[in-house]
């Protein structure tokens, strides 16, 4: 095999890469960036340069018709990296990356050889290369599995598989023996706390009905969230926030809403085993934060980009061991309770009372300390074969008055000592000072 030097080497092992196209037959490498020419079935002598490190559909471009153009071209090129970044240049671009790339001795020896084999430099390498990659149908070529594969390229447009569910499934798969449901098209749209809603479809399954419910929200919503909390990619963990603020962001969150559907079906009560839900986030690159399974559904959906969407997959059991057939069916939603945060209050004995007003409903309410002492765990509850759990911890009783209607949880506003592991080589789970609480030691001598 002929040995090139303008930015071409062989090598005795080809070993191709994810978007080395199907049936191509390597002959060259540039030396760098894992770049490489190939010959590819199917397309006769044309020659193609395949370049792992550029974009997302530009990964592979032909150059020559056939071999004896491509070596006409690095001729004229005197290397092959204009030649491979042709696809990206103008005319222009082209000609001044040549005069400050002029050729070597090396190359200029070897471009006389070539002329004394009869090749002659192509006149006009850039509409040469610029015409062919224009009119070349990128369509037809294949790739293997390893293309679409989103870990081996994150860039891979996903293939997505033919649209089924199933009533074990989610939006990730399925498990059981189950068969596919039969879609029912629904279409339906209202508003309803503060949010648009789509029901696309139902699934009549054979163990139960499935319903997939798509909340929009708007943009702005998610814009204002974000720039409230300065959330980012440095700033995206709950474990950059306290809890109590984790409570707040959970109650503001825009893509946050948690609802109770009951099924009404031929007049009987349905009432939900298990459900799933996915985001789809707008603010958000779809390879920085939409899985595929999220494009999937929104694509199969038709469902407007410019929004966010929470798509929850409810599934109700028949009442009977039989797929029903649906005489009548009515649907009833109802927004579950949520957490805010309360006011804050300092307990020191017995006796003593704080007055706090409901952040949502305004009652106000009297709390009354009746008892507060230190307690100790039994030793053989704080010690087990693997951890080593707090002992020492405040037990506080209290009343309340008026009784409250509506929920009202009262916790301490720091974190709690974390167990620790008794032997173990990991570093995670070694003691850590967390929040406010800690413990320092200090040896004098």
């Amino acid at each position: 095999m002929i040995c090139l030097r303008w930015g071409v080497e062989c090598r005795e092992e080809n070993l191709t890469y994810f978007c080395t196209p199907k049936g191509a037959s390597i002959f060259g490498w540039a030396g760098a960036d894992g770049i490489h020419f190939c010959f590819i079935r199917g397309f006769g002598s044309m020659v193609f340069v395949v370049n792992p490190m550029n974009t997302a559909k530009n990964y592979v471009h032909p150059l020559a018709e056939n071999f004896q153009d491509f070596l006409r071209l690095l001729l004229a090129c005197g290397d092959a990296a204009a030649m491979e970044q042709v696809w990206m240049w103008d005319e222009k671009q082209f000609e001044a990356f040549l005069q400050k790339n002029l050729p070597t001795k090396e190359q200029q020896i070897l471009g006389e050889v070539s002329l004394k084999m009869g090749l002659m430099p192509m006149e006009y390498p850039w509409q040469y290369m610029h015409l062919l990659q224009s009119e070349f149908d990128y369509i037809r070529l294949k790739y293997t599995e390893d293309y679409y594969d989103i870990d081996m390229n994150p860039s891979a447009e996903p293939r997505f598989p033919e649209w089924k569910v199933y009533y074990e499934g989610n939006f990730w798969g399925h498990h059981g023996r189950d068969h596919a449901g039969k879609e029912i098209t629904l279409n339906q749209q209202f508003d309803w706390a503060g949010y648009h809603w789509m029901i696309p479809a139902a699934y009549s399954c054979s163990k139960g009905f499935v319903i997939d419910f798509c909340m929009r929200v708007e943009t702005e919503k998610i814009h204002n969230f974000i720039k409230k909390w300065n959330l980012g990619v440095e700033n995206d963990s709950y474990d950059n926030f306290t809890s109590e603020e984790q409570m707040q962001m959970e109650s503001e969150n825009p893509l946050y809403f948690q609802f109770h559907p009951e099924l009404d079906l031929n007049g009987k009560r349905l009432t939900v085993s298990h459900g799933c839900s996915i985001c789809f986030h707008p603010c958000l690159a779809d390879e920085n934060n939409n899985a595929p399974e999220v494009k999937w559904v929104s694509e199969h959906y038709g469902l407007e980009p410019s929004y966010g969407w929470v798509i929850y997959r409810k599934s109700f059991p028949w009442k009977s061991k039989r797929c029903q057939e649906i005489i009548s069916l009515s649907l009833t939603m109802r927004q579950q309770p949520g957490s805010v945060p309360g006011p804050h209050f300092k307990a020191h004995a017995s006796g003593d009372k704080f007055t706090f007003s409901h952040p949502v409903s305004g009652r106000q309410y009297t709390l009354t300390i009746q008892n507060l002492e230190p307690q100790t765990l039994p030793q053989d509850r704080a010690v087990s074969e693997r951890w080593i759990y707090p002992s020492h911890f405040i037990t506080m009783l209290y009343t309340i008055s008026p009784n409250p209607d509506e929920s009202v949880l009262v916790s301490d506003c720091a974190e709690s000592d974390q167990p620790v592991e008794t032997v173990s080589n990991n570093d995670s789970f070694y003691p850590k000072a967390v929040r406010s609480v800690c413990c320092i030691g200090v040896i004098e001598y």
